[in-house]
């Protein structure tokens, strides 16, 4: 199949089997809030990392390493339906296809890994000269 820029995401590493996910086109990170949810941020965050595990099958799932289920402690993972939608993370199991993915490369790039102390001097930088409302940053974020 043919790869559009909008389905090309890059793989960073974050730490020992954690990723970030960021789109290349649109350079945000894919995140998982703490009702399963995922959304994109324009900055690092906790919620943009995801555990990386590998199954027999050459497949890869991801697994948030911040939230899971209260009462099991079952992980939360990314997943689309038939359609290509995203599904909530708590909705998603790790056996059904809808979480398997298979990460080819494209291109080998070196990417400085995103910190959480670049994030807070961020948000320093903006609390002092907010460029948008923060109503406006969910919206289009």
């Amino acid at each position: 199949p043919e790869s559009k820029p909008v389905t090309l995401f890059n793989l960073i590493p974050v730490g020992l089997r954690v990723v970030a996910i960021q789109g290349v086109k649109a350079a945000l990170y894919v995140a998982m809030n703490a009702e399963g949810f995922l959304y994109t941020s324009d900055v690092f965050t906790p919620e943009c990392k995801f555990k990386e595990s590998v199954f027999e099958n050459y497949y890869v799932i991801y697994s948030s390493t911040m939230y899971r289920q209260h009462e099991s402690g079952r992980a939360w993972f990314l997943g689309l339906n038939k359609e290509g939608i995203i599904m909530k993370g708590n909705r998603v199991k790790k056996t059904k296809p809808c979480s398997h993915f298979v990460p080819r490369p494209i291109e080998v790039c070196m990417y400085k890994e995103p910190s959480l102390h670049e994030l807070e001097e961020k948000l320093l930088k903006s609390s002092r000269s907010p460029t948008m409302n923060s109503e406006e940053r969910v919206v289009n974020g």
